[in-house]
């Protein structure tokens, strides 16, 4: 509560001018942070589209996406999954767990002013040392579906993949190397960002781009598409979200991450793509709430040469995988992300393994966990 002023404190007159505007946008800021917020123009729009394709019966559009996997050598794939902030202890998540999250989206000032420090980061190029600094914590929006994320500066969808300059490494030639890092693209934008995969049907897109002659692969992601189990999973290489559950919160997926490569095992080149993708969402009911699922994914592929190796030209041999799934129901195992609420409220029983930040991406998933929670969505 604030105190009254004593009769020998200066009266708003007597503030200097900037100090006051100071004060104002201050006091302005958290009013706005605080107050109820009357639902935007574009946030109706939003409601009553979605309102209209319920009755109709229709899905709307996926996300934007731009213009437009190894055989697991005996091992079992592993995958981890993140519950929201809902389960993170208090001492971790003091900053979010403080919040009301307010159902009603818009901006009740009608500000159209650029958000600061919200410029575009520039192209990932090495390994982070560190996970990316706190943001304001604030409630996302169907407005503003970023807010209060890291991700608000990363790239929009396919423009998040910048691939590296060709080079020749040893025997394999620049244009060979060249063709590994436009379908390790393709297999990245198929399996993450294209709107059909990710409202959960079928990655026509991403399963053309993997060898058919790759023992196993194709027939257990197959299984896994067609009969989603705890052994075989389609979340270990697709992102995909059940559109009668959840529907996307605007045209965005927001990326970031990294591509390398060098000499292969195989007479060919080899990559690793590191990706974050961050999924932001809304019930299919037509709530107003939006959360946000972050999914990182490590993938090893090569381009063989088909001139030594039973291989198939022009088509990618998975070596290895991996992922690391923030704020999705843990345990459930039919084939789609399940993100968490806000308002669903608090679990009874949670994740018992430790707290991670799912934008760190300085962090490797060698030394993952079944399941957590997550410090921030």
């Amino acid at each position: 509560m604030s105190e009254k002023p004593s009769d020998d404190q200066p009266s708003a007159s007597e503030i200097p001018d900037d100090v006051w505007e100071q004060f104002t946008r201050d006091t302005e800021r958290d009013i706005r942070g605080s107050a109820p917020k009357e639902p935007s123009a574009r946030a109706r729009m939003v409601t009553e589209r979605l309102r209209r394709q319920e009755e109709r019966g229709e899905l709307p559009p996926g996300w934007r996406t731009g213009p437009t996997w190894q055989e697991r050598n005996g091992r079992a794939g592993r995958r981890r999954k993140l519950w929201a902030v809902l389960g993170v202890p208090v001492a971790v998540a003091v900053a979010v767990v403080a919040l009301k999250p307010s159902l009603l989206p818009g901006d009740p000032f009608g500000t159209d002013e650029p958000r600061a420090g919200a410029s575009p980061l520039p192209v990932e190029t090495a390994a982070p040392t560190a996970p990316p600094a706190a943001s304001d914590p604030e409630t996302p929006t169907l407005d503003e579906p970023f807010a209060g994320s890291p991700a608000l500066r990363w790239a929009d969808g396919e423009a998040g993949i910048v691939l590296p300059e060709a080079k020749a490494v040893g025997p394999v030639s620049k244009d060979r190397v060249e063709q590994a890092l436009k379908l390790t693209k393709k297999l990245l934008v198929a399996a993450n960002l294209d709107p059909e995969t990710v409202r959960g049907e079928r990655p026509e897109a991403a399963l053309s781009v993997l060898d058919p002659k790759q023992p196993k692969l194709l027939d257990d992601l197959n299984t896994a598409l067609r009969s989603p189990s705890a052994a075989r999973d389609p979340l270990t290489m697709f992102s995909r979200f059940d559109p009668g559950e959840i529907r996307p919160a605007g045209d965005v997926i927001k990326t970031r991450g990294r591509m390398t490569f060098e000499k292969g095992s195989h007479a060919g080149v080899a990559v690793r793509a590191d990706y974050t993708f961050v999924y932001p969402v809304t019930r299919a009911d037509g709530s107003t709430e939006v959360t946000r699922t972050i999914v990182r994914r490590v993938l090893d592929v090569e381009l063989a040469d088909p001139a030594r190796y039973r291989v198939t030209p022009g088509r990618l041999t998975v070596r290895k995988y991996d992922e690391e799934i923030g704020n999705s129901t843990c345990d459930v195992h039919d084939g789609y992300l399940h993100p968490e609420f806000p308002s669903s409220g608090d679990k009874s029983t949670g994740p018992t393994g430790p707290t991670t930040d799912p934008y760190d991406r300085s962090r490797s998933l060698d030394d993952g966990h079944d399941c957590g929670t997550v410090t921030r969505t």
